[in-house]
């Protein structure tokens, strides 16, 4: 027998689907999110989130930030909860703050944000700064306790991570890590996961940009630290590269149903990824984005086969 709470839940998920232009679809099917959990704490967190830079920030900076109130709310509406932001992104912060409160949202996000005052070309940051940036970011999300702060371009380490080390032992921050999207920062980044406490890291990861699965994957695998990745479409990159092709049919096997969902999944797939944090300013595309997180993930097998396909078309110009 098919209830009102069906009927409404269809007609949500055509909705959804009606609005979204092709290739970009929506796998509403009222599952739940997949979610990993977070290696020092056992927290669960779902497999996709939201970042704000690129598009985001643009819109953050603008007089209009309605669409990024629509972003926000189809994120907690669709079982998201992972917000990732910096300072150094421009506005994002403040008006994603404000737009949670204005919502109603703040307890449901899980807020990352980021600590950064080193200047350009020096390599010293100072410590009043750093406290003064911290403390600013618990003004533009409207918390006494920050879920997650990382150093962010991996800037001067021992004074900015030990401010964190100090918050989380006050409570005031529940994780710490680090970030780098920086290949030639890698070993930097890999001493810092082998010699310092970390809770997370945040890398750049794409099926075109596989280098941390390297070593710093399995490392964070092994030392216990949550992973968000960022950039997992290369930018525009990937989409330059797709152009208008059709998605494969035998991406349906891990319930992949727009070309964001297949380039999302082989992302998820790799067991050592906690949460993937694609920037958006688009509400259709952040629904799409977390039905990356429903379904089936490709096995090993249809990971390479994704990747050959991939990889066999022209690189971006």
């Amino acid at each position: 027998m098919t209830t009102r709470r069906d009927c409404l839940k269809f007609s949500l998920a055509a909705a959804m689907a009606a609005a979204l232009p092709p290739g970009r679809l929506f796998a509403a099917d009222g599952a739940s999110l997949l979610t990993r959990a977070i290696p020092s704490s056992g927290e669960q967190v779902p497999l996709v989130g939201l970042g704000s830079s690129a598009t985001f920030s643009q819109v953050a900076r603008s007089e209009d930030v309605s669409a990024l109130r629509d972003v926000l709310k189809a994120l907690v509406d669709g079982g998201g909860t992972v917000f990732d932001t910096a300072p150094s992104y421009g506005a994002s912060e403040e008006v994603a703050g404000d737009l949670a409160r204005e919502l109603g949202l703040t307890d449901k996000v899980f807020w990352a944000t980021k600590v950064n005052v080193v200047p350009r070309g020096g390599d010293k940051a100072d410590p009043a700064a750093a406290r003064e940036q911290i403390e600013a970011s618990f003004r533009h999300l409207g918390k006494d306790r920050l879920d997650l702060v990382q150093v962010h371009n991996l800037a001067d380490i021992p004074t900015q991570l030990g401010i964190l080390k100090e918050l989380k032992a006050e409570g005031r921050v529940r994780y710490i890590g680090v970030t780098s999207t920086s290949k030639p920062a890698y070993p930097q980044l890999i001493e810092a996961m082998e010699n310092e406490p970390l809770d997370f890291i945040g890398v750049d990861y794409a099926i075109d940009n596989r280098d941390v699965e390297e070593t710093i994957l399995p490392l964070a695998q092994a030392r216990r630290i949550g992973v968000l990745v960022y950039l997992p479409f290369g930018r525009t990159r990937l989409w330059s590269r797709i152009g208008d092709r059709p998605l494969p049919e035998w991406a349906a096997e891990f319930d992949a149903h727009s070309w964001a969902q297949f380039l999302l999944k082989f992302v998820a797939a790799h067991p050592a990824v906690t949460c993937i944090t694609p920037a958006t300013s688009k509400a259709r595309n952040m629904l799409d984005n977390l039905g990356a997180a429903r379904g089936r993930l490709p096995d090993e097998a249809q990971r390479r086969r994704m990747v050959e396909l991939i990889d066999a078309l022209p690189a971006a110009g």
